[in-house]
């Protein structure tokens, strides 16, 4: 014969169940400062102020979406290299796509950054915030650079052998070759767009966690 199972204890009414998690449990852990600094009603919020209805909060995401565009675009040019951006009628598209699309991106870039330093984006607490989208503002330049660097003409070739000498002046020169182009064609399409990926992204969840700052006017008492 098998044995019967033992039946459940009763909880009396009014009490909810006991927490059968450790308290010693990392993952316990890990998911409460989870919730604590991120709750999903900041991460995914279905309601927003009605000032972030102004154009000068909509330039961050105009950046965002064409940032999308210019890896997109990026894509198809590194798989098939530079014969055929450089010959194909299809590769003369998408590398002008991709070419206007990062005209793009740092156009509105340089717009949300302008619209959030005459907003002081860093009050309340917010100074994480604007760092990491300076930071992104400057690896974004080093990836333009290195951009223009793999695009195998004489264009590329002329701002390569000017920039030798700076480069070698601030003493990055022995691991940032700038007339190497596979290494100049590796940090383009791998390392730095990584980076700028990562750092957008912690930038949107440092926006979620602190909101959105307020306009100037909207402090002042009357």
């Amino acid at each position: 014969m098998t044995a019967k199972p033992e039946p459940e204890p009763m909880i009396p009414q009014g009490q909810s169940e006991p927490n059968l998690e450790r308290p010693g449990s990392w993952t316990l852990r890990v998911r409460q400062l989870v919730l604590r600094e991120l709750p999903p009603e900041h991460l995914l919020p279905d309601r927003e102020p009605a000032y972030v209805g102004s154009w000068v909060y909509v330039f961050g995401s105009v950046a965002l979406a064409a940032f999308i565009l210019v890896v997109a675009s990026g894509v198809p040019l590194a798989f098939f290299g530079p014969q055929w951006w450089q010959v194909s009628p299809q590769g003369h598209f998408v590398n002008s796509l991709h070419f206007w699309s990062t005209q793009m991106f740092f156009l509105f870039m340089v717009l949300h950054l302008w619209g959030q330093f005459f907003a002081a984006g860093w009050r309340d607490g917010r100074a994480a915030t604007w760092m990491i989208g300076v930071v992104i503002f400057l690896a974004t330049l080093v990836t333009a650079f290195t951009g223009y660097l793999v695009q195998q003409n004489f264009d590329a070739q002329w701002i390569a052998v000017n920039a030798k000498d700076a480069i070698n002046a601030i003493g990055v020169g022995a691991f940032f070759n700038v007339l190497n182009f596979g290494q100049m064609f590796g940090f383009h399409v791998v390392i730095f767009p990584l980076a700028v990926a990562a750092l957008i992204a912690l930038h949107i969840v440092w926006v979620r966690r602190r909101g959105v700052v307020k306009p100037i006017e909207s402090d002042v008492q009357p």
